[in-house]
């Protein structure tokens, strides 16, 4: 109420989004992902390891009810890539971050929202022996200079599969995976950059203590037995931490060696 008995209505948009490794969009629609998209409901979903280049994707004609649907693929065929699935139409799409070698890769989609810029991403593997770490760090450090300059006109949300275990907390053996892919010094370190920078990791913000994980190796029934990672995030300009209502990791639903993330937001 303001002045003399004036009521102000304020609308409150509340939002759901997603981020999920699919390994494939071809192999999670086979293993149940429409019905699995329909029980999560996002209003917004990023997509990783898509693995489909644009000429079979157009020749297979996919189709998500309700859903606006934009991709990144890689120029290799059946390689990387990511889409985002949307309900309400963005006001641009960008695909990639303008440097060839990752954009070829199919790494990075950003939607433009008029709250928010949502950037979708899927970080390199650093593969065994650390053999793409440069390219790894190459590719954090100018993300991170992407998701800055953005932020200067509005907030946003970095989502995706970050590919590292930022702390002990983050993976179920930790003393036995130090110094390997995805737990190396040089991947911890650039999982904290984006903190450093000012981005909130939305799982940790509000569930501090909580271990819970995103993936799990296919082998010896790592999911069973819950030996996992949580290598998966949705991280937040500071602008939009008041907003966050949800951080849960979904490890009820199946369909990838990933499971999904989500948050619930108030704009």
């Amino acid at each position: 109420m303001i002045g003399d008995g004036v009521i102000v209505k304020i609308n409150i948009i509340k939002m759901k989004i997603v981020s999920w490794n699919i390994n494939g969009i071809r192999a999670a629609l086979k293993n149940g992902f429409v019905e699995s998209l329909a029980k999560l409901n996002p209003d917004l979903i990023g997509l990783q390891e898509v693995k489909i280049d644009d000429g079979r994707r157009a020749a297979e004609a996919f189709e998500f009810k309700g859903y606006e649907d934009y991709w990144h693929s890689a120029k290799k065929p059946g390689y990387s890539g990511t889409a985002i699935l949307t309900k309400s139409k963005p006001l641009q799409i960008i695909n990639g971050i303008e440097r060839a070698h990752f954009d070829d890769e199919g790494r990075t989609i950003t939607a433009e929202y008029e709250q928010f810029f949502f950037i979708n991403n899927y970080f390199p593997n650093a593969q065994p022996e650390l053999k793409r770490i440069d390219y790894k760090e190459d590719y954090n450090r100018e993300l991170l200079a992407y998701a800055k300059q953005l932020e200067k006109k509005k907030p946003v949300i970095i989502c995706g599969d970050l590919n590292v275990a930022t702390e002990e907390i983050d993976l179920a053996r930790p003393k036995e995976n130090v110094g390997n892919p995805g737990f190396s010094d040089q991947e911890r370190y650039w999982g904290r950059e984006y903190l450093k920078a000012g981005f909130v990791d939305s799982f940790r913000h509000l569930h501090p203590t909580e271990q819970k994980y995103s993936w799990w190796s296919y082998r010896m029934g790592a999911r069973a037995k819950n030996v996992g990672w949580r290598i998966d995030y949705i991280l937040l300009s500071p602008a939009l931490v008041s907003k966050l209502k949800v951080a849960e990791i979904r490890n009820d639903i199946m369909g990838s060696d990933h499971c999904p993330v989500e948050i619930e937001i108030d704009l």
